[in-house]
């Protein structure tokens, strides 16, 4: 085992505070960079006026969809093997690993497959009209070449399941960084619009998997080896997998689906106009919220270790600790937010033909910033149960947020207030969800304390040894 894979176990398996300091900073910049990236692509694509702005807002839901899938594969495999590093079983952790990929590939294909012939009539059906074939040109490119959001989810996961969250931040910074230079030099270097946008976004997917490749599959110096010499079908892996990811690739789809509602209603209410508002605003709530991901991904790991070691203790203080720590980092976005909101919109439509909904994107802003603090949590809640092994649950309380409360609200209260009233009703359904989601958290975690013999118990706290 290479020395990185020996300090990655060590790290998540030692103190859980400072594991998830260690694992949650490097997903942080990462991710955050690649939500600037987001950002940046909007500003990019802006500048082709509000329709090129409509055109990649009505491909969202299709957006949600893929990363729903591949992240819900890497989620499974990555809970599964955080909880056989806990237990101390490595070789079990290698043969999770390696059917975590065969599954990948089976469901990058089944759904490219699925996705292009799809596409056109979806659009139409979410209202995209006079739009429709600049979404389909942003949608194509992307859709063929989804192998490779699946390979960089998965493969990013495993590392995060071993503590190895360091190096799965590199392929992440390398793929956003690109992504930035590449954009106005397709959009507007070549000529190609919004097209160019969506071959910048591969062009960069398929450069930062190679690393991610090489060190699985040549350098091997991971502690998670990927090796189909030892591979045996086991079914009972497939399941262990599918119990976490399966919930966990619902659960994205939710948000799916809830974008390609909330796309629907908003395109009733303000046209082709109010999805370019969602759109563009959505990709600075993905920013705002974006630590709260990558501290999401490293409460799943530890705790999915300190389940695996039975240590309610760790199981306890990693999760409060990890809520505490974003509800006030997210308490400050939000006040950024709220106060910076025109200037936000002004860098989105600065031009003549964007100008039209700088208003309306300016009072997004405003009134979607107030659930920033809520999300903390939700999302940490659904991060305990999926490291526990438990993606039902986090799969439910994701259901009653995206499906349950949010659509019904964002329809009553756009009645009452018109587009701002759609915005309204999403910070009243997160809100509600993230208080209902903790609650449950707390109490399941109360459960299990019991069930080992909580604090006191002879399985409360198992110390670390040095794993080979």
């Amino acid at each position: 085992m290479s020395e990185g894979g020996s300090k990655g176990v060590k790290t998540l398996l030692g103190d859980p505070k400072k594991a998830i300091i260690k694992l949650s900073v490097p997903m942080i910049i990462a991710m955050s960079l690649q939500t600037v990236y987001n950002i940046a692509d909007a500003f990019w694509v802006g500048g082709l006026g509000s329709d090129a702005l409509a055109s990649v807002g009505f491909f969202f839901p299709f957006f949600f969809l893929t990363i729903a899938v591949g992240a819900g594969i890497g989620m499974g495999g990555g809970s599964a093997i955080s909880r056989r590093i806990g237990a101390r079983d490595r070789k079990g952790a290698d043969n999770v690993a390696v059917h975590t990929m065969l599954l990948m590939i089976a469901a990058a294909v089944v759904l490219s497959l699925i996705s292009i012939p799809l596409a056109r009539p979806l659009f139409m059906l979410m209202g995209s009209g006079k739009v429709t074939g600049l979404s389909l040109q942003y949608a194509y490119p992307l859709f063929i070449t989804i192998i490779f959001v699946f390979f960089n989810n998965v493969a990013g996961a495993i590392l995060r399941a071993e503590g190895d969250a360091k190096r799965a931040m590199y392929p992440m910074l390398i793929g956003a960084v690109l992504n930035i230079i590449l954009d106005p030099l397709f959009i507007y270097g070549f000529g190609l619009g919004v097209f160019g946008a969506s071959v910048a976004t591969v062009v960069s997917m398929v450069v930062s998997s190679l690393p991610l490749f090489y060190w699985l599959f040549f350098r091997k110096d991971t502690y998670v080896r990927i090796d189909g010499r030892d591979f045996r079908p086991d079914l009972s892996i497939i399941k262990d997998i599918f119990t976490v990811g399966i919930p966990s690739t619902l659960m994205q789809m939710s948000m799916a689906v809830n974008m390609f509602l909330l796309v629907g209603i908003t395109s009733r209410v303000g046209g082709t106009d109010g999805v370019a508002v969602l759109s563009t605003g959505w990709r600075v709530v993905t920013l705002a919220t974006m630590p709260l991901i990558g501290i999401a991904t490293a409460v799943m790991s530890v705790t999915g270790a300190a389940f695996g070691a039975r240590s309610y203790v760790k199981l306890r203080d990693s999760f409060m600790y990890s809520v505490k720590m974003s509800f006030f980092l997210e308490l400050a976005i939000a006040v950024s937010t709220f106060v910076l909101a025109y200037p936000i919109a002004f860098a989105f439509t600065r031009t003549e033909n964007a100008a039209n909904i700088r208003g309306d994107l300016t009072s997004f802003l405003m009134i979607i910033c107030f659930f920033y603090p809520a999300v903390a949590f939700g999302m940490l809640s659904s991060a305990m149960f999926q490291g526990a092994g438990k993606g039902s649950s986090s799969l439910l309380i994701t259901v009653l947020r995206t499906i349950v409360l949010m659509p019904p609200s964002a329809i009553l209260f756009s009645v009452l207030l018109g587009l701002d009233g759609i915005w309204v009703g999403m910070v009243v359904a997160n809100v509600i969800g993230a208080a209902i989601s903790f609650t449950w958290a707390r109490i399941s975690i109360s459960r299990i304390g019991k069930a080992w013999g909580g604090e006191n118990g002879v399985l409360s706290d198992r110390s670390f040894k040095t794993v080979t």
